[in-house]
């Protein structure tokens, strides 16, 4: 076992029994380098990445390899969801370096932890152009015993050029304001050239689900009642359902699709693209009364639920693309896929054929060694839905017997503050309580075991501990969400204060003067450079994600100060949002919500009163982007907007602003669904 052993990433501990000598980042790592003059091996992945393991299986766990490492390095082995700030300052050097970046990735650092030679997977052996690692190694120890002037002059170059990326609202051209209706019509165009109109989406492959873009869609649409946004965001959700990114079986959707069609997933299951899509198809139901959107949203949050779920309430971070395919072999994909045979096995010949049909399983296959992909082509299974429900029983009740991926059960503060929202929502809407429950035991794990006393996160935890790491600006932002989407379900306005708590600590540690914003706190771990990046990636980035529960909070409480920092963070939209809009969904679909008010809406009444409910349900049903919704008794003094508003003529009311002004208060259901959709 090496220094790895004591750690709490199962990332890490994957690696604990390597005959490399790996040390976890930190200080003492450097010091050793130092002390040994010798470079420094960065290793960065995390559990369900698929390459990770290829490389950890043909280099790391290779005894002669291993050698040649301890010999003439110190390895650090980092786990990016444990450490995103560290991920994020080394990416982007190998992005500058090289033009592309993913996981493993490799650098190679001076004991200053300044950076001088970068890749991402290297093979055992040359191929594909690509060195072997062993050649790696010896090219780089050989150039720090033999051109150290060289190694040194690179890697302060590097530090340099990085040192001098930080985004300042002025560099980026997001001064003068925030973005406006001409802003957002340059975005949607801007969508639009890219949509893929034959298979939904943007781009080509592989092909992400775009969960921040397809909310600005809705929003978008719901403001302007633009119908070419509704369209691209229902179009682009219904063929993800439909594709083998998503589970047909078990519900839940996969990192991303290698093709541009959605056929063929890269299998490992992330809690927050879940979270995000979970969120997105209940909205869209919500627009349009979709009964796919609907059933799809149930099945990811059941997933969420069933497979995600720790026993200290929280949702653990991914489930792994690879499995024992029951051979003895780590395949990925082998849990999920199918071939005639199996389905034979077990539907028997009349059922396995109307499901091969169903789900386009074919003899050559749409995988790998003519395995396929589960997918639900348009119109399948439309005409007999009860003979579909019961094959799908008995297919999930079949693969519960193979051997299950491997699960990376540590909390992250960001991801779970996401589901938070999602469950939170997805319950309310399809009168879910028990959804609504596991929101708020999540929501709980995050103040009981992540918050400290001084309102500051923890950025991981494991086992119902804490972690040593401190959280990040998506944390605080994406957390302090949850908490909004609990309180405006709930009623129960100490969630309000929690997201408070929060966005304190943002305005005090996280902005700068001109009001743009770091990934990390003033105060934390000094690192080459202080990551700042305010574009999306797989969730909303820490800057756009703050600005909106900024924007939220403001709202809530009337506080201006929140405001304004929502606006002046926004500026980054107003300059980024036409040039790169698939790269600020959440940005853009921010600016929506501020161009809309956002909507205040107070129901008073009884918590047990029927007509309170209703009026309360309607008022998390509208569409108007980014409408906060408090609901208590009269007289509570729970939630800002519900002071000195009372009962009409002793009947449950709501009261509706925007732009510091407010409607009369209805006691109506339809009035009021008709002032939240104006």
């Amino acid at each position: 076992m090496n220094r790895l052993a004591g750690m709490t990433s199962p990332y890490l501990l994957q690696h604990a029994e390597n005959p490399v000598d790996w040390w976890p980042w930190e200080p003492e790592a450097f010091e050793e380098a130092r002390r040994r003059d010798v470079p420094v091996l960065l290793s960065i992945g995390y559990s369900a990445c698929h390459w990770c393991h290829v490389m950890a299986h043909e280099s790391f766990e290779d005894d002669d390899t291993a050698a040649y490492l301890n010999e003439h390095f110190v390895s650090v082995k980092v786990d990016r969801e444990e450490r995103p700030d560290v991920d994020a300052v080394y990416m982007e050097a190998v992005q500058a370096a090289t033009g592309q970046g993913g996981w493993p990735m490799t650098v190679f650092l001076t004991p200053d932890a300044e950076p001088f030679y970068f890749g991402t997977y290297f093979p055992p052996a040359p191929r594909h152009g690509m060195p072997s690692f062993r050649q790696v190694l010896e090219g780089v120890a050989a150039a720090w015993r033999d051109r150290r002037e060289e190694v040194g002059e690179v890697a302060g170059n590097i530090v340099r050029e990085l040192s001098g990326r930080s985004l300042t609202l002025e560099a980026a051209g997001g001064v003068g304001g925030v973005p406006r209706e001409a802003e957002l019509a340059q975005a949607l165009l801007g969508l639009t050239r890219e949509y893929d109109e034959r298979y939904g989406g943007f781009g080509g492959a592989p092909k992400f689900p775009p969960s921040m873009v397809v909310e600005f869609l809705l929003r978008h649409h719901a403001r302007t009642g633009a119908e070419g946004a509704l369209q691209m965001a229902a179009d682009t959700c219904e063929a993800m359902a439909r594709g083998g990114i998503y589970d047909q079986l078990g519900g839940g959707f996969a990192r991303y699709s290698v093709d541009r069609e959605w056929v063929v997933p890269h299998f490992e299951k992330m809690l927050y693209d879940n979270a995000l899509l979970c969120r997105v198809y209940a909205h869209l139901w919500r627009a349009t009364g979709s009964e796919l959107a609907r059933r799809v949203a149930l099945e990811t949050a059941d997933f969420m639920v069933r497979e995600l779920r720790t026993p200290e309430g929280g949702f653990a971070s991914a489930l792994d693309a690879d499995s024992d395919d029951g051979t003895g072999r780590h395949v990925e994909g082998a849990f999920y896929v199918w071939t005639p045979r199996q389905l034979r096995e077990v539907l028997g010949e009349e059922d396995a054929r109307y499901a091969a049909a169903l789900f386009a399983v074919t003899e050559e296959g749409t995988f790998e060694e003519g395995a396929s992909v589960l997918q639900l082509p348009q119109g399948a299974g439309v005409a007999d839905a009860e003979r579909l429900d019961g094959i799908r029983r008995r297919l999930l009740a079949a693969r519960e017997e193979r051997h299950r991926p491997g699960r990376d059960d540590k909390v992250v503060a960001a991801w779970n503050g996401l589901a938070v929202a999602a469950l939170a929502e997805t319950g309310a809407y399809f009168d879910r309580p028990d959804l609504v429950e596991r929101a708020t035991e999540a929501a709980d794990l995050l103040v009981r075991v992540h918050l400290d006393e001084s309102a500051r996160l923890a950025r991981t935890s494991r086992d119902g501990q804490a972690g040593s790491h401190a959280a990040v600006l998506e944390d605080y932002g994406d957390v302090a969400e949850g908490f909004l989407a609990l309180a405006a379900v709930t009623g129960e306005g100490v969630w309000l204060e929690f997201a408070g708590f929060l966005l304190d600590i943002v305005l005090d540690r996280f902005r700068a003067e001109d009001g743009s914003l770091y990934d990390t706190a003033h105060d934390a771990e000094p690192l080459i450079r202080r990551p700042q990046d305010p574009t999306d990636n797989a969730t909303p980035s820490g800057w756009t994600a703050a600005a909106g529960v900024l924007l939220a909070y403001g709202a809530h409480t009337g506080s201006e100060a929140h405001r304004s920092a929502a606006e002046r963070a926004l500026g980054v939209v107003k300059a980024l949002g036409p040039r790169a809009p698939r790269f600020i969904g959440w940005g853009l679909a921010t600016a929506e919500a501020l161009l809309d008010g956002p909507r205040e809406v107070a129901v008073v009444g009884g918590r047990e009163d029927a007509a309170t409910r209703e009026l309360h349900r309607a008022a998390l049903l509208a569409t108007a982007p980014g409408a906060v919704v408090a609901v208590g008794e009269p007289g509570s003094e729970e939630f800002p907007l519900l002071r000195d508003r009372g009962l009409i003529e002793g009947r449950p009311a709501a009261y509706v602003c925007r732009h510091f002004v407010c409607d009369a208060p209805t006691t109506d259901v339809s009035r009021l669904s008709g002032k939240l959709s104006d």
